[in-house]
């Protein structure tokens, strides 16, 4: 297809048109089963009734009055924010890679102010904040440390789990570790016992910030409203995106009273906390929370849980992997793509994060209809790769 679009990613032909709950459909009337959901960001799936409903009441009232002025949706998410994560102030964003910039900047600004101009911070290999030159230099995908150079400067990467390896890392420079919990975009690399722990007792020895990027596991991705009091670590600064909007252009960075140290013109943007999508993260916000929900999207882990290892047992997967909705299978060579491809020709769409490596995403609102309907098409796909 001939398209007007810059060349950043290749897409299928099908021009997609509607989407409801776990399903979209494209200009020719075909139905797609949805287990990517824009990279996570349907928490609600597709088209949800209250996302509708709040856009049509709050578009018809206030959509952007500027962010050097209060609205009222901003002020009751940020207070629901607070309230559910314990920190202490939040800054509204429109993307993932924007909060983790303001945690990078917030991070700096705090080792001026309490560390000497200290400015480094230690993040992982493989990991993922964002697009951006300084959340691209933030992370270790492979092949961006050759990417639009020079690269910013400040960020030593070390290998995810290693806690030894942050300690060694760490000089008079070093002002805070950032990471995610679970490594989304690297193949939903879960955390060794006790690392993100020790983690923060390190932090706390060293005087150190500690950052926890929860774009892609915040808002109920992992069964929990957040991922963090799950292991009982509390971060100083927390990044949220993806799931907060509901599949609208929304980001927070909140800070505990510490590492809050933003001045009068230090962070700004000019869509940030504008009413409509915080209004909209306020009903994802609370719908989320509530804990049948949570209970729910716990359940269907399981369900989905039990179809992965039944796919198990018949075709070469090494290793499944993750935490609540939020997966991936792990093949014995790279057939990722080829997975994906077929799957798409199938009416099911999965997202292929590594060579090896499937990755899982529905909607939090999945079924066990919809996942049953999942595991027989993409078992299709595994007998036609393998046979």
């Amino acid at each position: 297809m001939q398209t007007s679009l810059m060349k950043i990613t290749p897409r299928p032909e099908p021009v997609m048109c509607r989407g409801a709950g776990s399903y979209l459909w494209d200009e020719a009337g075909r139905r797609y089963l949805d287990f990517i959901q824009g990279w996570a960001v349907n928490c609600l799936g597709h088209c949800p009734v209250e996302i509708s409903e709040i856009l049509a009441s709050q578009a018809g009232t206030l959509i952007s009055p500027s962010p050097a002025l209060h609205n009222r949706p901003q002020l009751r998410l940020a207070n629901r924010l607070v309230e559910y994560t314990g920190l202490h102030e939040v800054h509204f964003s429109n993307s993932g890679a924007e909060a983790n910039e303001v945690a990078i900047k917030l991070a700096r600004k705090w080792g001026q102010l309490y560390k000497g101009g200290a400015f480094r911070i230690i993040t992982t290999s493989n990991a993922f904040h964002g697009r951006t030159l300084a959340t691209m230099a933030a992370s270790g995908k492979p092949g961006w440390d050759t990417l639009f150079l020079p690269h910013v400067d400040g960020f030593t990467k070390v290998p995810f789990g290693d806690v030894d390896a942050v300690a060694a890392a760490v000089d008079s420079q070093t002002v805070a570790i950032m990471l995610e919990p679970i490594q989304g975009e690297a193949g939903v690399v879960m955390p060794p016992e006790n690392y993100l722990v020790q983690l923060r007792k390190l932090a706390d020895e060293l005087n150190l910030l500690l950052i926890f990027d929860e774009i892609q596991t915040g808002v109920g991705r992992t069964g929990s409203l957040f991922y963090f009091p799950s292991v009982g670590v509390q971060p100083d600064i927390l990044s949220l995106g993806k799931g907060l909007g509901g599949g609208l252009p929304l980001s927070a960075t909140l800070a505990n009273a510490r590492a809050s140290c933003f001045e009068f013109g230090d962070q700004g943007g000019t869509y940030n906390g504008n009413p409509l999508t915080t209004a909209v993260g306020e009903v994802v916000l609370e719908t989320v929370a509530q804990p049948r929900f949570l209970s729910t999207v716990r359940q269907r882990e399981r369900y989905l849980l039990a179809g992965l290892k039944q796919l198990r047992q018949s075709y070469p997967i090494v290793d499944i992997r993750g935490k609540g909705l939020l997966y991936a299978l792990v093949f014995d060579g790279d057939v990722g793509q080829q997975l994906a491809d077929h799957a798409f020709a199938q009416g099911l769409l999965v997202n292929c994060a590594r060579p090896n490596v499937i990755r899982l995403m529905p909607s939090l609102r999945v079924t066990e209809a919809e996942i049953d309907q999942f595991v027989e098409t993409f078992d299709q796909c595994l007998r036609v790769v393998f046979s």
